[in-house]
């Protein structure tokens, strides 16, 4: 089938962010952190990418999550992270393909150890040769939906074989584990690092969101903070209520002065709702180690809160707690 031709604009026709649903893939491996960082920096590295059908303008961010069966490319804005467009993409086709792809990745391996140059010489091609097999399949699937070239479905397909077999494929609406939603004003701060941490010392027994009343911009100071104590905020993406999937969590915890009352709008089914009222860093005036300091106090400050209120919660105790004000 003769794909759609498309004729890529270098300075706008590129993605130049990528980040990975940290609800959806998880994994507390270095190896396979880096494994990912490896293949995300490849990808934005080089690349030709335009999202078909749209009327926005490049340069794009890409944020990355699975659902149950199926990689969600949810393309948007790298300034504001406003959507602009996502495909569902089926990995069912690649199910062989990602198989083959770790084999021969195991073989490259063991051959670069052991083998003469002509043994790896021969894996190599067949390296080659399965991932010009896979870009082909995912321009294909991917035809009049997202257009990129060739090098840049090789570059994707590698991340999807990275991500994909550490996926938490859980499905909000079917799951019977605790959910809760952490909110701020523009989930760039309190209400993502709320989240993290509740990720951090709960793994696999709860799901933890975070949405902002209105959408906000990835911070720095967030993610050096984190990354002090080992959480990798790199892979946030903010997120607005309105783009929830789901509609219902067990608690609801709201971070800033206008959150309480966008939840209330919101219209969503809670089984407790508490308010926190935290001072946002972003706000701290002063030198860069003053508002550090300032971004470390409420990371603590959350660190004490969250462990201290989900623990009854992921116990199956109450899932009323005293709130906070």
């Amino acid at each position: 089938m003769a794909l759609t031709p498309h004729v890529f604009n270098e300075k706008t026709d590129r993605i130049v962010a990528v980040t990975l649903d940290p609800n959806t893939i998880t994994s507390i491996d270095p190896d396979e952190v880096h494994e990912w960082r490896i293949a995300i920096y490849d990808l934005v590295e080089q690349n030709k990418f335009h999202p078909a059908r749209v009327k926005s303008k490049g340069p794009y961010a890409l944020h990355v999550s699975i659902v149950a069966n199926y990689i969600v490319l949810d393309v948007r804005n790298p300034d504001t992270y406003q959507p602009i467009a996502a495909h569902y993409l089926s990995l069912t086709p690649f199910r062989r393909l990602i198989r083959d792809y770790f084999r021969i990745r195991d073989s490259y391996y063991d051959a670069i150890k052991t083998a003469s140059t002509y043994q790896i010489e021969t894996v190599d091609m067949a390296r080659r040769g399965l991932h010009n097999d896979a870009a082909e399949l995912l321009r294909t699937r991917l035809d009049n939906k997202l257009e990129m070239d060739l090098n840049t479905a090789r570059r994707l397909f590698t991340l999807i074989c990275a991500v994909q077999p550490y996926a938490s494929r859980i499905d909000e609406r079917e799951s019977t584990l605790p959910t809760v939603l952490f909110v701020c004003s523009m989930n760039s701060v309190r209400s993502p690092i709320a989240a993290a941490l509740a990720r951090k010392y709960f793994p696999g027994r709860l799901i933890a969101r975070s949405a902002g009343v209105r959408s906000g911009k990835v911070d720095g100071f967030v993610h050096q903070v984190m990354e002090e104590i080992g959480i990798d905020m790199s892979v946030h993406t903010p997120h607005t209520m309105d783009e929830l999937v789901a509609n219902h969590f067990d608690l609801v915890v709201t971070l800033s002065a206008d959150a309480p009352e966008a939840v209330e709008r919101r219209g969503l089914e809670m089984g407790a709702v508490e308010h926190w009222p935290l001072p946002d860093p972003a706000e701290t005036e002063g030198n860069r180690e003053a508002v550090l300091s300032a971004y470390r106090g409420l990371r603590d400050t959350l660190q004490k809160r969250v462990r201290e209120r989900l623990t009854p919660l992921i116990a199956g105790g109450s899932q009323t707690g005293p709130v906070q004000v």
